[in-house]
């Protein structure tokens, strides 16, 4: 898959599987990795930069299989900021798959 195509959905499919459930770092990789091929390399810095930008919440949680896990929590303003890329995608996949549709005929 081209980079470019990654870049641009990276953020948003994070955040989507954030709001279902909060989720710890390796965790998320393992999940986007099954849509898109990416590494740690790839998501640990947009999980920082979400964090940073407010919005995800950070907490840790003891766990039964190793270290400590920092979970990740979308907070309100990564809700609405989630919304408005989804919208944004919809709309977007939506214009580019018409004009496509378009240009075959």
């Amino acid at each position: 898959m081209n980079i470019q195509y990654k870049k641009g959905v990276l953020e948003l499919l994070i955040m989507v599987m954030v709001e279902k459930k909060d989720m710890y770092g390796y965790e998320l990789v393992e999940a986007v990795s099954k849509i898109v091929d990416v590494g740690e390399g790839t998501i640990y810095p947009i999980l920082k930069r979400l964090t940073n930008e407010k919005y995800f919440e950070v907490y840790t949680k003891e766990s039964t299989e190793g270290p400590i896990r920092k979970y990740y929590h979308l907070t309100v303003a990564g809700k609405i900021h989630k919304d408005q890329e989804l919208k944004n995608w919809k709309e977007f996949s939506e214009n580019v798959n018409n004009f496509i549709k378009r240009s075959e005929k």
